[in-house]
């Protein structure tokens, strides 16, 4: 049997960072993947340019974990969104900050970063096994003992860091495999769920498809509980679907969604979309005032053009009950009144979200009270360490998630080359 100081299972982000700082503190490190290829998952992220963190301050950053993001705070005192930017840039990767402090590659080739990040691993000597996926880990009175492959192969070691990801976009590999042999070690995985994830809707003005394709920009999205208490809301640009909502406002509300229907046991739940998020009632009332009486003979599914979306109009005159070719002189105040009311809170019932294969994150996970945050190592078993997204943690999209999985990582890998 083979033997080293550290096994890394998962050639992912979490999994390279941890393999470079176990080999930079001098354990002799094996990484084994199940696939072919390493860093797969990180190729495609930020849209194949690989958004590789964000530059915000910790306080901004954690505010954007909303899955347990004060977990962080000892991670980043070992290894924060600053040191991954030093990282990348010691490694020959330029990068360049672009909006909300987000930080991608100046080449904007994902493979770049990846390539890097590889040669870094190579350069520090660890040992890599691809297309060898792992049967089990071997525990044994207490601590961790090594890895046994499908294969049937043993490989011994004092540490074994699982950075296996978790069920989302489970064609880079990430099918849940650490799991179990966190189960087997004693510890509880908390319900998983799908995160940043486009919602569904059995609306039949969403099922028509009337909508679908349109776009909306800088507008307010806000989850409702049954008690009409509004649960979260996010500003940005969204985009109606064939099957409900998506875009970057509606992924970062589905987690909420999904919160709302597992407290509440309903399936329904309320969102709301603000058309004029800069504006009181009384001043989208009086914008709709002002253009009804400069073209007071128009029919007002003409006349409301140029201020909502063309393709909205039908709908929003439908659910305030308002005849589209009555004219501005002959529309009622309290219709006036219900149309503004629909332009600040346009209800969307919606039924769920996608699944968690089509999630770009997993919530739930191994469950972090049996973690310890300045090691990433379990607490009921000696040199087992997790990180990345095998981990209760999940955020927005937006570089939020990969610095975690590089600050988790990194944690993970410097303490786990303590044991030896």
């Amino acid at each position: 049997m083979s033997n080293y100081d550290v096994i890394v299972i998962g050639g992912g982000p979490s999994g390279l960072m941890a393999s470079v700082a176990a080999a930079e503190h001098g354990a002799s490190v094996l990484l084994i993947d199940k696939g072919a290829k390493l860093g797969r998952k990180l190729g495609i992220s930020g849209g194949g340019r690989c958004n590789v963190t964000n530059v915000k301050e910790t306080s901004e950053l954690i505010a954007h974990i909303p899955g347990n993001g004060r977990f962080l705070y000892s991670a980043f005192d070992h290894f924060n969104n600053r040191d991954i930017v030093e990282f990348f840039e010691d490694l020959g990767i330029a990068l360049k900050e672009e909006d909300n402090g987000r930080m991608f590659p100046v080449s904007d080739k994902a493979s770049s970063v990846v390539s890097a990040l590889i040669g870094k691993v190579r350069s520090l000597g660890v040992q890599i096994m691809t297309d060898s996926p792992v049967q089990e880990v071997l525990y044994g009175d207490s601590k961790v003992e090594g890895v046994r492959l499908k294969s049937g192969k043993g490989v011994a070691a004092g540490a074994v860091v699982i950075a296996t990801g978790g069920k989302s976009v489970p064609q880079t590999g990430s099918t849940g495999d650490g799991y179990p042999w966190a189960i087997t070690a004693g510890h509880t995985i908390t319900e998983l769920f799908p995160t940043e994830v486009p919602i569904v809707s059995r609306e039949e003005w969403i099922k028509s498809g009337e909508l679908q394709g349109l776009s909306l920009r800088d507008v307010t999205l806000s989850v409702w509980n049954p008690k009409g208490k509004r649960v979260i809301s996010h500003r940005g640009d969204m985009i109606f679907t064939h099957f409900g909502l998506s875009g970057p406002i509606a992924l970062r509300c589905s987690q909420f969604l999904s919160q709302v229907q597992r407290k509440s046991g309903t399936d329904t739940v309320e969102l709301s979309i603000d058309l004029f998020p800069d504006h009181h009632p009384q001043e989208v009332e009086s914008q709709l005032q002002n253009k009804l009486e400069l073209e007071p003979k128009k029919a007002i599914r003409n006349s409301l053009k140029g201020l909502i979306p063309e393709r909205l109009i039908p709908l929003l005159l439908a659910k305030a009950g308002v005849d589209g070719d009555i004219t501005g002189h002959h529309l009622p105040k309290s219709a006036l009144q219900a149309l503004a009311a629909l332009l600040k809170r346009m209800p969307v019932y919606v039924h769920g979200t996608r699944s968690l294969a089509e999630a770009f994150v997993t919530g739930g996970g191994v469950n972090l009270k049996e973690i310890d945050p300045k090691t990433m190592e379990s607490k009921l078993m000696q040199g087992l360490y997790f990180c990345g997204e095998v981990l209760d943690i999940h955020g927005y999209t937006g570089g939020y998630n990969i610095t975690a999985a590089f600050s988790t990582g990194y944690t993970a890998g410097k303490h786990a080359a303590g044991q030896h």
